[in-house]
């Protein structure tokens, strides 16, 4: 689980700085954002592995951010755990309610946080995504970053690389071009739609004839990565 992103969301900054120092030296790598708005940029433009989300935050609140969160088929299963001064047990059923993974009461020890941090990793298998992904012949390596093809080395871009490994992790679901261009390219970048097209192109040369057509075209729609004709 070492290695993963955690996103930091609380509108002080001691509390995010305390927060980050412990998560990295526990080996993560930490963003931060003070308000529901700079978290949701930083979500979609790097989707993190796990959200410590602060209840209280100006503006939008943590749990209507996290709320939202769940209910978008992008973003529903990145686990989130609250931060809150909040003590009471209502609070933390409402929490837990709108899809909370846990719930963490302030102030807490950073032994604590990152003892509950990799709970959550584990329990929700956030933590397996190092693994390598098969299907068929074709292997993507996310640790060393290759891929293969019947046990031979393929050739591409980062790029198609980005995209291949989004689709090889959410097989059998239409996208938009849109929707491919938040995950792979970062909300925060601004590329025509149509520039997708090319780079599915180039990831389908890349796989060659046999595997080729495991990236479908979606009539109006987008694409899908199916193993299904």
């Amino acid at each position: 689980m070492v290695g993963k992103t955690i996103l930091i969301v609380d509108d002080e900054a001691p509390i995010r700085e305390m927060i980050a120092v412990a998560l990295e030296m526990a080996g993560y790598e930490c963003q931060e954002a003070e308000s529901t708005q700079q978290a949701h940029a930083a979500i979609v433009d790097r989707k993190p592995d796990l959200i410590l989300l602060d209840w209280m935050l100006p503006g939008t609140s943590g749990i209507e951010l996290a709320r939202r969160l769940k209910r978008d088929e992008m973003t529903e299963d990145i686990p989130i755990i609250m931060l809150t001064a909040k003590g009471e047990e209502d609070n933390k059923i409402q929490g837990l309610e709108v899809g909370a993974d846990d719930y963490i009461t302030k102030p807490f020890s950073p032994r604590e946080l990152v003892a509950r941090l990799k709970a959550v990793l584990r329990r929700t298998g956030a933590g397996d995504s190092e693994a390598p992904i098969e299907v068929g012949g074709l292997m993507l390596d996310p640790v060393s970053h290759r891929v293969t093809i019947d046990g031979k080395p393929a050739e591409m871009g980062p790029t198609e690389y980005r995209l291949l490994q989004f689709f090889m992790t959410h097989q059998e679901r239409a996208y938009t071009r849109g929707q491919l261009l938040d995950q792979v390219w970062g909300g925060n970048v601004y590329v025509e739609e149509r520039t997708v097209d090319v780079h599915i192109r180039r990831l389908r040369k890349a796989l060659g004839e046999v595997y080729e057509n495991l990236v479908q075209t979606v009539r109006g729609t987008g694409y899908r990565f199916s193993t299904k004709t």
